[in-house]
């Protein structure tokens, strides 16, 4: 009986953990962009959504653009998963702090998806008119490919360097879910 007790507790962490933390990634570079392009850029994000506290945070590096930044945001929601364009969904005209003037650098800063402050307005009005319409579209446009962090410049005002943002799991979680799934087998060879 204590086995099955320690093995259904590892599997509610299991789960707990699948629902405090998503976590997102996207390659950034120019032939990812709509239209594509030669930048010699490159970069890359980590994204995660806490569901419990509705937090985002936004991790970017980046270097090799030829202009020098002017804005970067979260785009959503494509009408086809990492195809096309959509528009601007995080604050705008820039994420808040981030580096503008430069041709490399790296970002880090957090949102609370229930303010208004996170979003775009038009981004709010075309998701219902609601900061609630806006996070539970912008939560789905993450979950189904349909979202891409943009980096814009001097030399391509449309965007210099985009990603698709798609779901990774967290080492802990696979950690998580390895430890419950040889509790699982070793509860049903006891069995």
């Amino acid at each position: 009986m204590r086995i099955r007790n320690l093995v259904l507790l590892t599997c509610l962490a299991v789960s707990n953990s699948f629902a405090a933390t998503i976590f997102y990634t996207a390659t950034l570079s120019g032939p990812n962009e709509s239209p594509t392009n030669a930048s010699p850029g490159t970069g890359s994000a980590i994204v995660s959504f806490d569901t419990v506290t509705n937090m985002l945070t936004v991790n970017v590096l980046f270097s090799g653009l030829t202009g020098t930044t002017t804005a970067s945001h979260i785009h959503c929601c494509t009408a086809v998963p990492f195809t096309s364009t959509a528009i601007v969904a995080t604050e705008t005209p820039t994420f808040g702090g981030f580096p503008l003037g430069v041709t490399s650098g790296t970002y880090s800063n957090s949102y609370n998806l229930t303010l208004a402050a996170s979003f775009n307005s038009a981004f709010i009005t075309a998701s219902g008119g609601t900061v609630a319409g806006a996070e539970t579209a912008f939560v789905a446009g993450l979950a189904n490919g349909t979202s891409y962090l943009n980096i814009h410049s001097t030399t391509f005002p449309g965007g210099e360097i985009r990603g698709f943002l798609v779901p990774t799991p967290e080492p802990a979680t696979f950690a998580l879910l390895g430890a419950g799934l040889l509790g699982l087998a070793f509860l049903r060879r006891k069995l």
